[in-house]
């Protein structure tokens, strides 16, 4: 029926090994696949499906995985089909789904889940008493907007989260689920006693308000399917798929279907023909980590190392962004390149207020952790005219900035002004012949016009075509030329 690959895992006995997918902003997939061979040492493969990678580590280096920059969701492979034979007929179709949970080896992927459900047990206890209750409703709005970052790239897609026969309740087919790895992850398993032993063990680990039932006692556990499916050449909906797939995995498991309050979320990716099976890793997408303030169109994190990344910082490299925001990209720099220094800048006091918020946070964050003696990080903040920097010529190596779409922020039409006046200013700035930019916008007619004009001091290395909020966007890479830049603009 299928050629499958990864999730079986080694033998009683080997090493626990771990097939881990990851979602990744789309456009940056090699990005990911380099920090992971760099920081881990395991080679990526890249999904057909755009967003996504694959890598295979031991089981004991889960915590360094949850610490890679550039990945949104993680996810253990259960088993992984590449050219799965959909039938024709609906009902013969959502069949083969049904009967599939009872053929996929679940076991060695469930023990996975049981050690990366410890480390975030761990985790929480750390975290558990500074969680802000309107972050939540933000996070979820965020949700809404960058969930839909693989829609414009497949011919037909859609999302449904679904457990056993219940039917999905209205506004349920969302893109609240990122890339088909979304929030949370527990436990599952094949054999009826080594499932048993399960549910005793991590009967603690789960959502607070299933803390009824006594100490030692075995818990039956919550669980939700949530189904990813693109492609125009299916039968059935994914609401239709995670509904019989759900149903199949209560009657295996005898776990109870719960759409919320969930414990264990397992995912069904379909892509065209390639179909995965996984349980999700992450309760809430690790691109959050440096933001507690947010604004109307704040960077994700991961989009934001992405774009640091491309630029190749090196030690005491000064690097600015000049349009900040909410500052996600220069904390994500200071964060991961201490040895650089960093300024942000934005001529929006409420975004300069927000991204200070957000650099206390974080620098309370820090002094938290073990060693009680904070360096602080190396960023500075301040408010100003973004066509005349308050920096000497010539005195920046590097500027990484998300520019006004014009659409939240600003308009398209004053983007026609803005971008040649910007891309002059940041020329001014940055070293002649080493100076770089990496800029970030949406509104790619508009800076293809004002780069054509800048041609004498910016010259295009590389562009990287992205998703942001469903939008199609551009991440394009400038080196500064040898040319001298104007000291006085004509644009304002």
């Amino acid at each position: 029926m299928a050629e499958a690959a990864g999730g079986g895992g080694p033998g009683p006995g080997a090493e626990l090994a771990a097939v881990i997918g990851a979602t990744v902003p789309t456009g940056f997939e090699l990005t990911a696949a380099e920090e992971v061979q760099e920081k881990l040492g395991s080679a990526s493969r890249i999904s057909r499906d755009r967003g996504k990678i694959y890598f295979e580590v031991p089981a004991d280096s889960l915590a360094q995985v949850h610490r890679l920059r550039s990945v949104d969701n993680l996810f253990v492979v259960v088993q992984e089909f590449k050219d799965y034979q959909f039938k024709e007929n609906k009902e013969d179709a959502l069949k083969d789904l049904e009967d599939l949970v009872k053929k996929l080896p679940w076991t060695n992927p469930l023990k996975v889940w049981e050690l990366n459900n410890s480390l975030k047990k761990r985790k929480t206890k750390r975290k558990k008493q500074n969680l802000p209750s309107t972050a939540s409703k933000e996070k979820l709005n965020d949700d809404r907007d960058e969930g839909t970052d693989q829609k414009d790239d497949v011919e037909q897609e859609d999302c449904a989260q679904n457990a056993a026969s219940v039917e999905p309740a209205i506004g349920q087919d969302t893109e609240e689920a990122q890339g088909g790895a979304s929030q949370n992850g527990e436990e599952d398993n094949e054999q009826s006693d080594a499932k048993d032993d399960l549910q005793a063990g991590c009967g603690s680990e789960s959502q607070a308000s299933d803390s009824q039932a006594g100490e030692g006692e075995a818990k039956v556990l919550k669980f939700r399917v949530t189904c990813n499916r693109a492609g125009d050449k299916h039968s059935f909906t994914s609401n239709e798929a995670a509904r019989d797939f759900g149903g199949a995995v209560q009657e295996h498991f005898q776990w109870k279907a719960d759409m919320t309050n969930f414990d264990v979320e397992v995912l069904l990716n379909i892509h065209n023909s390639e179909v995965v099976v996984g349980i999700a890793l992450t309760e809430e997408s690790l691109h959050r980590r440096n933001i507690t303030h947010f604004g109307p169109t704040t960077l994700r994190s991961t989009l934001a190392y992405g774009m640091l990344r491309l630029c190749d910082p090196q030690p005491t490299d000064i690097i600015v962004d000049p349009m900040c925001g909410t500052g996600a990209i220069p904390i994500e720099g200071a964060t991961e390149w201490p040895s650089c220094y960093h300024i942000a800048g934005d001529n929006n006091p409420q975004a300069v207020k927000r991204a200070a918020n957000n650099i206390s946070s974080l620098l309370r964050k820090n002094e938290n952790k073990e060693s009680s003696s904070s360096l602080g990080i190396p960023l500075d903040i301040i408010q100003w005219d973004i066509c005349n920097l308050p920096l000497r010529t010539g005195s920046v190596d590097i500027v990484v900035s998300d520019m006004p779409f014009g659409k939240r922020i600003g308009s398209k039409k004053k983007n026609w002004d803005l971008y040649p006046a910007c891309l002059m200013e940041m020329g001014r700035i940055c070293t002649p012949g080493t100076g770089r930019a990496v800029l970030l916008t949406q509104d790619k007619k508009c800076f293809a016009k004002a780069l054509s004009r800048m041609g004498h001091i910016w010259r295009k290395a590389q562009t990287v075509w992205v998703n942001v909020g469903g939008l199609h966007a551009a991440v394009y890479l400038l080196k500064r030329t040898w040319e001298r830049a104007e000291e006085k603009r004509s644009f304002w």
